[in-house]
């Protein structure tokens, strides 16, 4: 039986979570490891000083998880050397509330984050996530997410999942980032490069200083028609290869250090 770890950056309570998990169960043994409450925007960070408790608990579905106090990277690294008897054979992230479009959402968000971690030790992985339009309360409007609304982003996942459980990921991929439209058409689906388009002004000021109120995906901005951003917007599913390699330029540097005087 193949084992999936299951992972978020919404809190192991989150509805996204919950939902996935159904549909992942039909292939392998799911694994929960996840933040005990919710750590978004928080990237592939660790707890470097200070604990990291992790608590099993039940789900609302009566079935065994793993809470962790600490972040989504954390939950990740104390899966594979604390909790499992041997890796993975996939991660699954998600499914987050919210859109991960871009290299900023990239280095940014814990879905990813927990993605990028378990691609670094050589666990492939796969990060779902459901891109509402617009949370103007990010809260409020996260709860009134419903399962029905879900469905179908979780149901392409499950494809996704089961294709590379049986194949394997695809060359040169470490990463496959899901991005499903609110409301998606199912034949509306593109293979896309990620935008290198950062954000704008996301900050509202307000009387104890700056803070992101709302997240809409109207502030992502690239007009690139290739890119995972551009396709979201009009409505289409967004599959998204990374590879966890970053380029550098030896002979470049080897050439500036030989021009360089050292006294």
């Amino acid at each position: 039986m193949k084992t999936i770890l299951l992972i978020n950056d919404d809190g192991i309570e989150s509805l996204g979570l919950i939902t996935l998990k159904k549909k992942l169960e039909k292939l392998g043994e799911v694994v929960v490891v996840a933040p005990r409450k919710e750590r978004s925007g928080i990237g592939k960070a660790i707890t470097s000083s200070g604990y990291v408790k992790i608590i099993e608990k039940r789900l609302k579905d009566g079935s065994e998880a793993y809470a962790a106090s600490g972040t989504p990277a954390d939950a990740v690294l104390l899966a594979l050397n604390k909790i499992l008897n041997h890796p993975p054979d996939l991660l699954v992230a998600g499914v987050n509330l919210g859109p991960n479009l871009g290299i900023d959402d990239m280095l940014n968000s814990g879905t990813l984050g927990a993605a990028l971690e378990a691609a670094i030790h050589g666990v492939p992985a796969v990060a779902v996530s459901y891109c509402k339009r617009e949370f103007i309360d990010q809260h409020a409007d996260k709860a009134k997410i419903t399962e029905e609304n879900l469905e179908f982003t979780v149901k392409f996942a499950q494809k996704i999942v089961e294709y590379v459980l049986k194949n394997g990921m695809p060359q040169n991929v470490d990463i496959i980032s899901i991005n499903v439209p609110e409301n998606a058409d199912r034949k509306k689906l593109k293979v896309t490069n990620l935008s290198y388009v950062g954000y704008g002004d996301i900050w509202t000021e307000e009387k104890e200083g700056y803070r992101i109120a709302s997240w809409k995906l109207a502030d992502y901005e690239d007009s690139n028609s290739e890119t995972d951003i551009h396709v979201v917007k009009e409505g289409y599913i967004s599959v998204t290869p990374i590879k966890v390699r970053l380029l550098h330029n030896r002979d470049a540097l080897e050439s500036m250090i030989k021009d360089i005087q050292f006294e």
